[in-house]
């Protein structure tokens, strides 16, 4: 090989042999869209573009990373322009890394990317300490979640979550392993009525033989969960990523596939499932947090507000009466709701 075609080849093929990475992945599922939106062969766009048509398949599959020049010129023999353009450009910054935090314009090609992995994990855990994790929620609870958006956005959105629980429901359905804080349970997303949908099809989904559900209680103690929601993905081998951590923020979420960033993230789960309740006490605890839902159908401060203090001291002594009779997982909030109630109210306040 000549000095020249040396040159060229380093210039086409950007980072070759490199560990196939998340980020390297979605930038090769844009491609291999983008051509296939257009009609055209592997061959045949590599015919036309004068490129190895092998390379290109290798672009489309994460495995090298090609140059932004090589993107844009693939991408404009496409006609792919604008924003979709751009947005496929950045992805080619950084995707070597085995971490990835998406900028604004890669958030579209990041989420494609969890939903990929979701599709093509053999075993996911997840650790939410104050939500229901997403592959358990209804639609209720993620309109509810998705209410400070553009309304003409909600929709689209609440279909793709819904379409996401493939993952555990389809035919060959990936393992899901969810330590879920107790928080998760109690805390009210949208109303009462919404909560409750909620915890009705959450006890069905848990009845799942692929699904192991363990709820992390207020008694805990510390625990890395407390940090955050992550998620590890342990993959089919023929996907070629392993195992892939995704830690969520407000905005998105960091990819994460270095082994020693998944080796701290399996730690941390050990630790949760040693706190963790096992699947059938947490199945009874579910069931006593909907059975509370159903007995208290009003709002405790929305109540208490309304009552003479003889009528909140009432209140007070029927929580400690359910607490006498063992059920605590029932009356607790209910307690703690009268008590806060009674003391942000004061009492030469009541008439």
């Amino acid at each position: 090989m000549t000095q020249d075609e040396t040159f060229m080849c380093h210039m086409l093929c950007g980072m070759a042999g490199h560990k196939v990475t998340s980020k390297a992945r979605a930038l090769g599922e844009a491609l291999r869209e983008a051509r296939v939106a257009s009609g055209l062969s592997l061959r045949k766009l590599g015919s036309e573009l004068e490129l190895d048509y092998s390379r290109l398949g290798k672009y489309e599959r994460g495995e090298e990373i090609p140059k932004d020049t090589v993107v844009a010129q693939i991408l404009t023999h496409l006609g792919v322009t604008g924003e979709r353009h751009e947005q496929i450009i950045a992805l080619t910054a950084g995707a070597e890394s085995g971490r990835w935090l998406p900028t604004t314009a890669e958030r579209e090609q990041h989420l494609a990317a969890l939903i990929n992995l979701e599709q093509n994990a053999e075993t996911i855990t997840s650790v939410s300490p104050v939500l229901i994790p997403g592959l358990l929620q209804d639609g209720g609870y993620i309109r509810a979640m998705m209410k400070s958006l553009p309304a003409s956005e909600i929709a689209t959105r609440v279909t793709l979550r819904i379409g996401r629980r493939d993952a555990i429901t389809r035919r060959d359905p990936a393992r899901f392993i969810a330590y879920v804080g107790e928080a998760a349970l109690r805390h009210i997303i949208g109303n009462r009525e919404v909560m409750l949908h909620q915890l009705e099809h959450l006890q069905q989904e848990i009845q799942r033989d692929n699904v192991e559900f363990r709820v992390v209680p207020f008694d805990a103690g510390y625990h890395p969960g407390l940090a955050g929601h992550f998620t590890v993905f342990d993959l089919r081998p023929e996907h070629g990523l392993g195992s892939v951590v995704n830690a969520e923020n407000q905005r998105s979420g960091l990819l994460m596939q270095d082994e020693e960033d998944v080796a701290d993230f399996r730690r941390d789960i050990e630790e949760v499932a040693k706190v963790a309740m096992s699947p059938e006490a947490s199945a009874g605890l579910i069931a006593d947090v909907i059975t509370g839902m159903r007995t208290w159908n009003l709002d405790p401060p929305v109540l208490l507000a309304g009552l003479t203090c003889r009528g909140r001291a009432n209140a007070l002594w029927l929580g400690m009466i359910v607490l006498a009779t063992k059920q605590i997982h029932l009356a607790r909030g209910h307690l703690l709701d009268a008590i806060f109630s009674y003391r942000r109210i004061g009492v030469g306040e009541v008439r």
